[in-house]
């Protein structure tokens, strides 16, 4: 077996679906359409606002981060629960480097403290092979303790004290810079206030134009220079992992261990390494939340956003790309959420209504093709399971149309739940299509037999 073999291998179970940029495209344009329709049909302007877009970034930044970590450890084979507890590390040692040297040394201390979190992950699941669940369980609750221990210990005494500090809040700590683009979103040039064309067509409301002008200047206006960063690591970690020897050598530890290790790939090390990265950028997404989304360290400041990047993870099928997609799923809901609340949700349950009977009507256009290729067992149950699909896409769809019709706001009790139904929705339509890499949360020791 050679190494183009295994290759071979895991580029063949990855479940990726016959789609190119021009498809992509189509569907990011059709989605763009219906948004500028459902935003003119029930007069909810902060559908598509520039204000609405800025806030789904800040809030997706720290989910895609955590997605990205999850990412790193189980396409090396290490479930990892826990990113929430990684998460939090970041946030304190972000918030205590911050607060005395500067964010971006915060930044920078918020990814060794959630590292910290990584290499113990790894320790125990990796050399003293315990159950991941139980690991990552154990640090959440030992990160979420230690913390809590650490700011009555450090932040609430001397001149943390004095700063503003206390037994659940750091000092305050001074914000990243942001970027705001000249001419078109009204950055500076110099000490000149450029004009805000982007603004002006989006305070217009025209169909389709204002919208693509809403967006445009949510991305390019007041973007902080963290959030860029973050959005580079996208096509970062796919560079690595996809097109690189180290990504396939940590890719292959996901899928066969041993046929990796029958190759010469040091499959422990390959394991440390990405638990320890993944760590990393739970750690980066917690450094994010004490410099960017509120310049200081808060008790509970995550707010579960490390379960909600996994979630996030599972809806990309493991893959960055679908991952920034859950994860600005999730940001947008909570932007509207947070800016327009249940009237501006309430437009929202007309846009998910579209999509799933989009859903469900293609699903059905593949049934006649996968009724006459039906040659196992398996391949009945998978024609069963879309028929079932379609069936519950079409009655959610109804009850959202009901909802709709008979509603003119979605109560506030139920706003909040809003970001994880419509994931639900899509992960449960979508399931067949998921493929988490083979060996993924199994035990690994060096020389066993399969």
């Amino acid at each position: 077996m050679s190494t183009a073999t295994v290759a071979e291998k895991v580029k063949s179970v990855n479940g990726r679906l016959n789609l190119r940029w021009p498809h992509y495209l189509l569907i990011i344009g059709g989605l763009l359409l219906l948004l500028s329709l459902v935003r003119v049909v029930d007069d909810a302007n902060d559908v598509t606002s520039s204000g609405t877009v800025g806030a789904m970034l800040r809030l997706a930044v720290p989910i895609l981060l955590a997605g990205l970590g999850g990412l790193w450890s189980e396409r090396s084979g290490v479930i990892n629960i826990g990113l929430e507890g990684m998460m939090i590390l970041g946030t304190w040692t972000g918030a205590w480097a911050g607060y005395q040297w500067g964010p971006w040394v915060g930044v920078l201390a918020g990814i060794i403290g959630g590292m910290l979190g990584g290499l113990l992950h790894a320790i125990a699941t990796v050399t003293f092979g315990v159950d991941h669940i139980i690991s990552g369980v154990a640090i959440n609750i030992l990160g979420l303790g230690l913390t809590q221990f650490l700011a009555g210990l450090i932040f609430d005494t001397g001149k943390a004290k004095a700063l503003g500090g206390g037994p659940r809040q750091s000092p305050p700590i001074d914000p990243i810079k942001t970027l705001t683009l000249p001419v078109l979103s009204g950055g500076k040039i110099g000490s000149w206030q450029s004009p805000d064309w982007l603004g002006s067509l989006e305070k217009h409301h025209w169909f389709l134009v204002s919208d693509l002008a809403g967006i445009v200047r949510g991305v390019t206006a007041g973007m902080s220079l963290l959030t860029l960063v973050a959005i580079l690591l996208i096509p970062a970690t796919y560079v690595v992992l996809w097109k690189t020897a180290f990504g396939l050598r940590i890719r292959s530890c996901g899928e066969d261990p041993y046929a990796a290790e029958s190759l010469g790939v040091s499959v422990y090390r390959m394991k440390y390494v990405a638990v320890m990265i993944s760590g990393g950028f739970a750690g980066l997404a917690g450094a994010f939340l004490v410099t960017v989304a509120a310049p200081l360290y808060q008790d509970g400041q995550t707010g579960g956003r490390g379960y909600i990047g996994l979630a996030a993870m599972i809806f990309g099928n493991w893959r960055p790309v679908g991952l920034a997609a859950g994860s600005l799923l999730f940001g947008y809901t909570d932007a509207m959420n947070a800016r327009g609340g249940g009237d501006s949700v309430h437009a929202l349950l007309l846009f998910v209504t579209v999509i799933l009977i989009a859903v469900a009507g293609y699903q059905l256009s593949r049934t006649p093709r996968m009724r006459s290729s039906i040659e196992t067992d398996l391949d009945r149950r998978v024609l069963r399971n879309t028929y079932i699909g379609v069936v519950l896409a079409v009655v959610a769809a109804g009850g959202l149309l009901v909802w709709y019709l008979t509603t003119d706001a979605v109560p506030g009790e139920l706003v909040s739940f809003f970001p994880h139904v419509t994931t639900l929705l899509v992960l449960a339509l979508a399931s067949q299509r998921l493929r988490m890499p083979a060996a993924d949360g199994l035990r690994y020791r060096r020389g066993e037999a399969r």
